[in-house]
């Protein structure tokens, strides 16, 4: 049942609706790794890392709201369920335990470059049927690589 009707066709609506999906899981798991990581964080550089990850889970969570919020508009059911996050993020898992400053890094480079380049994906699929949804995903992509690269920046 849906109450919401979208102007989309259904099969643009089906893209569409992929793409959102796939970016609220991405999200969902992006904001949780990245505070996982921030509280197991230990090393020289603990507190710059520890704050960088908490920039990461604000930008994660504000920007799964407004793609949740999209979806619903168009009439598409949002889900972020923990058991729909787990099976389908494209985010590799964090190691249990204490987590040295280097290696926190180097999880959030590759986290941000699993989620980019998804994200990048859906840009392309979105730019036909549904232009404000596009926007929406390169809106937060840029903010993602930005992350991306300030984390890369501290790899080096």
């Amino acid at each position: 049942m849906s109450v919401v009707k979208s102007t989309l066709s259904e099969a643009d609506l089906k893209t569409v609706g992929d793409a959102l999906q796939g970016a609220l899981v991405d999200l969902v798991d992006l904001s949780l790794v990245a505070k996982q990581v921030h509280w197991n964080v230990v090393g020289p550089r603990f507190r710059s890392v520890h704050l960088q990850l908490d920039e990461v889970v604000t930008t994660a969570r504000t920007h799964s709201d407004t793609v949740a919020e999209r979806a619903s508009a168009l009439g598409v059911n949002p889900d972020g369920r923990a058991a729909t996050v787990a099976s389908s993020s494209a985010i590799g898992t964090v190691p249990e335990g204490w987590i040295k400053d280097v290696e926190a890094v180097q999880i959030l480079v590759d986290a941000l470059g699993a989620v980019t380049t998804r994200m990048r994906e859906r840009i392309d699929a979105t730019g036909d049927p549904d232009p404000v949804t596009q926007d929406i995903l390169i809106a937060l992509t840029g903010e993602l690589e930005k992350h991306a690269w300030m984390f890369q920046a501290e790899s080096v």
